[in-house]
């Protein structure tokens, strides 16, 4: 038997290793789906996007969207959630983490300060869905929920610091609320305002956060 991907599924059944083959093939071909969507909405934005267009980018047929995606909503909300994903893991790659967590929250934000120069074209297509991928009636269809690993992430940082004795006591769900909405103003301020020297930003915003946070 063929399968949409053109493997034969029946050439291998009892084989694990050809059935863990099939599974990174279709997670494989799932994220080239989403990259071409990246691409696009950063080309096309929201509302010129074409899922045929996304098909030709990703080298795919247009009905293999379909066979992955319900629809251009469960698409789009895919595409923004792993482009969370990504721009979240290459920011902590890209971290130190056995610094002391005062540092490492400072180097994060710069790392993050610096997301409309070094990923822009993921950022332009998370902004483009998060402004326009709407409900039924309206409203926002991403809500506070798609930022739930970013939250525990944050937490388990400042629980770090508490434990380590760099950070006071405080409710680390609040801190982590707090802090990820200041680097979303921080985004959507330098992206209006290139003229602003991102790493200068983002070490002021630091020291107000630090001030409250740090254990003197």
């Amino acid at each position: 038997m063929i399968d949409g991907d053109g493997v034969n599924s029946l050439s291998s059944p009892t084989s694990a290793s050809g059935a863990r083959r099939q599974r990174l093939d279709e997670d494989q071909r799932r994220a080239q789906i989403i990259t071409a969507a990246v691409e696009e909405l950063a080309d096309q934005g929201y509302d010129g996007l074409s899922l045929t267009r996304v098909a030709k980018r990703a080298g795919v047929s247009k009905g293999l969207i379909w066979h992955y995606f319900a629809g251009k909503d469960d698409l789009m909300e895919s595409t923004a959630k792993a482009t969370m994903t990504t721009i979240r893991g290459r920011i902590a790659n890209s971290l130190d983490l056995a610094e002391p967590v005062p540092d490492i929250i400072r180097a994060a934000l710069r790392r993050a300060a610096a997301l409309n120069l070094t990923h822009r074209v993921e950022l332009t297509a998370l902004n483009r869905i998060v402004h326009n991928l709407r409900q039924p009636d309206g409203t926002p269809h991403l809500t506070l929920d798609a930022y739930e690993e970013t939250y525990q992430a944050q937490e388990s940082l400042f629980r770090r610091g508490q434990a380590e004795g760099s950070l006071r006591d405080f409710d680390t769900r609040v801190m982590a609320i707090t802090y990820q909405g200041a680097i979303d103003m921080m985004l959507g301020y330098l992206g209006s305002n290139p003229g602003i020297d991102p790493e200068d930003y983002a070490d002021k915003l630091a020291d107000i956060l630090l001030t409250g946070i740090q254990r003197s």
